[in-house]
């Protein structure tokens, strides 16, 4: 296990009814002006916006809205957010809703005390140091947003998506109601599953040494979500199923799971090209590029994807061929996904052959001009494995 330091400030109210705690945590929090941020008008049409906002007028707390968030959130409704709370004066960010509203709650809470164009810290330019304290309402179950250190915008003009990870993207605090995640359709649901098991596996595979702690962490939540999020496909207002899939979703990328270790992230860097060209859905296109990526891999370290076909998906261990073993457990990985409704392929994301190159080129690179850390992977290595995605 590797030295780390590991520190999270946010608090976590969970519960029916978590919601309406908004205005008290702001004001004990020393926020007078909120610059409340949403997106779609659903959680406008379900009352849950007017139960906030009558929270924080219980708590003397003046505030306006900035709703429109998208998923794969863009950079111009994030200039807009800033133009708003320094106008405002805003003090406080309350972001409602899943990983987009969030992530653009964070860019905007960043960006208003800085004086330069926010993409700034997106683009490697400049590191935040400081922001606006920030909140979150959560009502889907998948990013982790609530409590994790990134943040990931798209670029609109370059449609480049990019990540940043700094601990004042933190938020303050995250209220976590269930019951908000009842509504969400299928689909959503499925991809915010997926999300979660990849921010896991992300994890999972790294070349850290005796990380047993972690590893079975790692475990555990991935047996979870592979149950609940059958359950909660199956009746969509299971409270418990709910609950199950919106705490993993937290740990799965607060880094409980991913201390005293070095992580991958290549699948993530390789997707956020995806995602940011075609506008998928992030757990949709994470559905297609885990898998493909896992295979390419795979003879780098067959027992660690033999350990985990054998701990999560229940394959016989074949000691002598850990291979045959690590393959099974990708098949049955990918078979869940199917199971869930996720696509299979790039063709099912609406992403062209003709354009693997490019998207391999544009794929997020570290300094060392690589992408992953479990394995390094260079542009041909990235192509091959969207050419095994696109099979």
């Amino acid at each position: 296990m590797d030295n780390f330091s590991f520190y999270i400030p946010t608090q976590f109210e969970f519960g029916r009814g978590a919601e309406l705690k908004a205005g008290e945590m702001i004001r004990s929090l020393g926020g007078t002006k909120v610059l409340v941020h949403y997106g779609s008008g659903s959680a406008v049409k379900s009352g849950l916006i007017g139960r906030v906002l009558a929270a924080l007028d219980t708590a003397n707390l003046t505030h306006v809205e900035l709703g429109g968030a998208l998923p794969n959130p863009r950079d111009d409704l994030v200039y807009e957010g800033i133009r708003l709370g320094r106008s405002f004066s805003a003090d406080f960010i309350l972001a409602v809703g899943g990983g987009s509203a969030i992530d653009s709650g964070k860019a905007i809470a960043a960006g208003i005390p800085y004086e330069g164009d926010f993409w700034d810290f997106f683009s490697g330019k400049a590191v935040p140091e400081s922001a606006v304290k920030l909140g979150a309402v959560l009502t889907m179950a998948a990013s982790g947003s609530e409590s994790s250190n990134s943040c990931v915008i798209t670029q609109q003009s370059t449609l480049t998506k990019r990540g940043l990870n700094v601990e004042l993207n933190r938020p303050q605090f995250a209220l976590m109601n269930p019951e908000l995640t009842y509504t969400l359709p299928p689909y959503q649901t499925a991809c915010g599953a997926t999300d979660i098991m990849s921010h896991v596996l992300e994890r999972y595979f790294t070349n850290t040494h005796d990380v047993d702690v972690t590893d079975r962490l790692c475990e555990a939540l991935l047996l979870t979500v592979i149950r609940a999020a059958k359950q909660a496909l199956k009746s969509p207002m299971d409270y418990d199923a709910r609950a199950q899939l919106m705490w993993a979703g937290t740990l799965a990328h607060n880094n409980t799971c991913g201390v005293g270790r070095v992580g991958d992230w290549a699948s993530h860097q390789i997707e956020q090209v995806l995602s940011g060209v075609y506008d998928v859905a992030h757990g949709a296109g994470l559905a297609v590029v885990l898998p493909a990526w896992m295979r390419y891999t795979l003879p780098h370290d067959p027992n660690r994807f033999a350990l985990l076909a054998s701990r999560v998906w229940g394959c016989s261990l074949d000691i002598n061929h850990p291979e045959r073993t690590a393959l099974e457990g990708i098949e049955r990985f990918e078979d869940f996904l199917r199971s869930i409704g996720m696509p299979s392929t790039l063709k099912d994301l609406g992403a062209k052959e003709e354009d693997i190159t490019m998207l391999a080129r544009r794929t997020r690179r570290g300094p060392d001009g690589m992408t992953g850390n479990f394995v390094k992977l260079d542009t041909p290595e990235i192509e091959a494995i969207l050419k095994i995605a696109n099979r």
